[in-house]
């Protein structure tokens, strides 16, 4: 294989594909990483080298006994519409027709051309039948197109399809390769690629599109992404323009008020061990704590805790660890959560207030679950000084919290013409858990009283004086 050049004749000689690849997808090329990953801004060509590092592979692999060489792929995207509008799209833009026969049937194209044989199995995420039909796949090698779309789980079960085609003669090279424009700092591919970097793995990351090597610039209008900064925060600019890692808002967020700069601590806020700690607690499947305090009237986020698919019990073991450890130990705690966490469960009607004091933590329903009185009660506070201080303050190290803060805790858009709407209750997703955590501890301690123009009752009066003992 030729890195970055690749010439494809059929049975007529007039019939070829030209294509040269950009220094960063050269490199790309070149390399035999079992998982490489290309990393860019917007237009930067990376899914057209994906689709021609397919070919290339399909080109290079071992011959059969016939002297074919076979190869089978999954180029796997996290829809349907953009399967088809864009993946399917690009490879048949750069795959000649002659060269290939679609199946509408089972979303497949063989691509043939004298000695070559590569299948590519189109698959869509978006219904769990496709899921599983993909996990059974046996593959030579596997395409994730726009990776950040697509769930851990998919990737790492992928590896284990990769390889098992062809049975008899087996194969040159084997692998996944993934393409993507920047995902955010909590996501999984910043964490395999940049902090793990695990045997095999290895991300190649494309140049600013308005840096002097810029790639991929001939094949797009002139100023592209010049224009496109126009109008467009920085932190938008910086993931597709410059192609670094980022967060980008998508959708309405819920706080507004909250100024990043203002509201974000410089350094890790410590604790003031004389003071009380204000916990609120998310429950379901996906629970969540935030450790607050207040402060002489500011209102400090100190810590968090998030978990996935963990029920009461184990949460309640973990967040018992937290402050059972060197930085909370012996600290008298107020401790508030979700109103539904006092409903019963059909199995066995316990609750997971119930659960949590069984194994040491005592914890109260916060007085109200209604999520404008929620969102208020935090907001009131991120509106307003405290002697020249703001009277909210979050702690770097709460990193989930506030990518929420930020615009991850948001109204989803509706999918309707015209003018912008959006639900009118927050969308359910990994940030809004430990969002409502902290709004519970809030209300607790009281942060609604002006809003409902209620004095304070004996709900909200309780004093919760408690110290973690061994679980």
């Amino acid at each position: 294989m030729v890195a970055g050049q690749c010439r494809l004749r059929s049975m007529s000689a007039s019939l070829k594909v030209d294509y040269k690849a950009s220094r960063t997808i050269s490199r790309f090329h070149r390399d035999d990483s079992f998982v490489r990953a290309l990393m860019g801004p917007f237009g930067s060509g990376k899914s057209v080298g994906c689709v021609m590092e397919i070919l290339m592979r399909a080109a290079d692999q071992k011959p059969g006994e016939d002297g074919v060489r076979r190869s089978r792929w999954a180029a796997v995207r996290n829809s349907y519409r953009e399967l088809k509008d864009t993946t399917i799209e690009t490879f048949n833009q750069w795959v000649p027709a002659p060269l290939r026969q679609h199946r509408a049937s089972d979303m497949a194209t063989t691509v043939r051309w004298p000695g070559v044989e590569c299948e590519v199995l189109f698959r869509a995420l978006d219904s769990p039948d496709d899921v599983g039909k993909l996990l059974s796949l046996e593959l030579t090698g596997a395409w994730l197109n726009e990776a950040r779309e697509i769930p851990k789980a998919i990737f790492d079960a992928i590896q284990g399809r990769v390889g098992r085609f062809p049975t008899a003669g087996g194969g040159s090279w084997f692998g996944v390769i993934l393409d993507t424009n920047p995902p955010d700092t909590d996501h999984w591919m910043y964490r395999v690629f940049e902090e793990q970097r695990p045997a095999g793995h290895k991300i190649w990351h494309q140049p600013s599109g308005v840096s002097h090597s810029a790639e991929n610039i001939a094949h797009l209008p002139p100023g592209y992404y010049d224009r496109l900064k126009e109008g467009k925060d920085q932190a938008w600019v910086d993931v597709y323009v410059h192609g670094k890692y980022g967060f980008v808002r998508d959708g309405k967020p819920i706080y507004p008020e909250y100024e990043d700069s203002v509201h974000c601590a410089a350094e890790p806020i410590q604790v003031v061990r004389s003071l009380p700690l204000i916990i609120g607690l998310d429950f379901g499947l996906t629970p969540a704590a935030a450790i607050c305090q207040d402060v002489s009237g500011q209102w400090r986020t100190l810590d968090e805790l998030v978990t996935e698919d963990m029920g009461a019990l184990r949460f309640g073991q973990q967040l018992g660890m937290l402050l059972r450890g060197p930085k909370y130990q012996g600290m008298e705690t107020h401790m508030w959560g979700d109103p539904t966490g006092d409903n019963r469960a059909q199995t066995d009607e316990t609750t997971p207030f119930q659960i949590l004091e069984g194994i040491g933590l005592s914890a109260m329903p916060a007085p109200s679950n209604d999520p404008v009185l929620r969102r208020e009660a935090i907001a009131n506070r991120m509106s307003r000084l405290d002697r020249g201080r703001p009277a909210f303050l979050i702690s770097p190290t709460c990193k989930i919290l506030r990518k929420g803060l930020m615009g991850g805790y948001k109204y989803r858009r509706l999918k309707v013409s015209g003018d912008e709407k959006y639900h009118d209750v927050p969308d359910k997703n990994m940030y809004s858990h430990v969002c409502e955590a902290q709004q519970y501890a809030a209300l607790g301690e009281g942060e609604g009283y002006s809003l409902i123009g209620a004095a304070h009752s004996s709900d909200w009066d309780v004093e919760l004086n408690v110290n973690i003992g061994v679980i």
